[in-house]
């Protein structure tokens, strides 16, 4: 009888043994559902924090697999052999994640290290263009001028030249291909004329090719506002047209004069009365990059915010070391305006983050 008991004590304190052994894994689990859920509840919230939550939760998945791989009811040496494959695991992961979306993570973080763009920017990747709308761990999403989103894998971007447009201005320019009966001078005067006639800052032509049959020519300006680089793209070739057609410079190849049967002395120039004035409209901005302006704003207003609560700790800081009354109630007063920014700051965060909340 006294065996029996024995038998079973020793059962009972098997089961609990194997019991025990799984709640550092029930607790690990249970950490990732919640860090889940409050991320995901954070992220509803305010946006642009996908980069933050991934990273997150792959580095308390990281520590939870060390955890319980420490607290496994084994022998010291198993544990040693488990924690030694684990870190031949990453190594060999890291070594092959060219081509693995762990190369995209380890990209994506060395992206936001440099950070060469922001949101709201115009980039150019290879053969993609357009304003960057969302950055995360695995991925970057581009708004292109046709209003669809792309996304583009962070390796792709970090194994790819990268164009940024910078937001201080931007250069626009365009070519056109003259013959060489046209004086040069001439031809310069009326692109300059068609810079300043596209409203173009600083512009300046150049001789870019002296080919078989014609002369590469290219005008350029600097364009300060470039959220309308599409508008002035095409703003710049129609003043193009309008100047050269207005002083009889004909746009073509003299090839052209040779294949076709014309009239040595006709002109391939519109004419002024048949030709309507073009209509002036601008590209939609708010339009064609909606999620890209919105996600610009959105990153302005959190930085002027980060600003505005330094200056005001500044202030703060002023106010205890203050001489005499009159300079405290200076640096009081200046507090109070400081104050009222952040709030405007704040209630303009909270409807932008509302408005793009409606839009999705």
């Amino acid at each position: 009888m006294q065996s029996f008991f024995d038998s079973l004590s020793a059962a009972v304190g098997d089961v609990g043994g194997n019991i025990f052994s799984f709640v550092p894994l029930v607790a690990v689990i249970l950490i990732l559902i919640v860090v889940n859920r409050l991320l995901n509840r954070q992220a509803q919230r305010t946006t642009g924090l996908r980069f933050r939550n991934q990273l997150i939760i792959a580095g308390v998945l990281f520590v939870g697999v060390l955890v319980i791989i420490i607290v496994l009811p084994v022998d010291t040496g198993v544990r040693g052999q488990l924690l030694t494959l684990v870190g031949i695991i990453i190594s060999v992961t890291i070594s092959l994640s060219s081509s693995t979306f762990l190369g995209n993570a380890l990209a994506g973080v060395m992206l936001k290290t440099v950070r060469n763009f922001r949101s709201g920017d115009f980039v150019q990747v290879g053969e993609y263009f357009g304003r960057v709308t969302e950055r995360g761990l695995f991925h970057t999403e581009i708004q292109t001028p046709t209003r669809d989103l792309t996304t583009i894998p962070n390796l792709y971007l970090a194994t790819t030249p990268v164009k940024v447009v910078r937001a201080s201005g931007t250069i626009v320019d365009a070519t056109v291909s003259l013959g060489f009966d046209i004086p040069h001078g001439k031809v310069e005067a009326l692109l300059m004329d068609a810079a300043r006639l596209a409203e173009l800052k600083d512009p300046f032509v150049q001789v870019l090719d002296l080919g078989d049959f014609s002369v590469t020519y290219r005008v350029a300006g600097l364009l300060e506002d470039t959220k309308r680089l599409l508008t002035y793209r095409s703003r710049l070739r129609v003043a193009m047209l309008d100047c050269l057609h207005r002083d009889g410079v004909e746009i073509v190849s003299p090839n052209f004069m040779n294949v076709r049967d014309f009239d040595a002395r006709h002109d391939f120039v519109p004419s002024p009365a048949a030709t309507p004035e073009p209509v002036a409209a601008d590209a939609p901005v708010e339009v064609v990059f909606d999620k890209a302006e919105e996600a610009q704003t959105l990153s302005g207003l959190r930085q002027e915010l980060e600003e505005l609560g330094e200056s005001l700790k500044e202030v703060t800081a002023r106010i205890k070391t203050a001489a005499d009354d009159d300079a405290r109630n200076t640096t009081e007063a200046e507090r109070e305006r400081v104050e009222a920014r952040v709030a405007k700051v704040q209630a303009e965060i909270e409807a932008a983050e509302q408005r793009e909340k409606d839009d999705d």
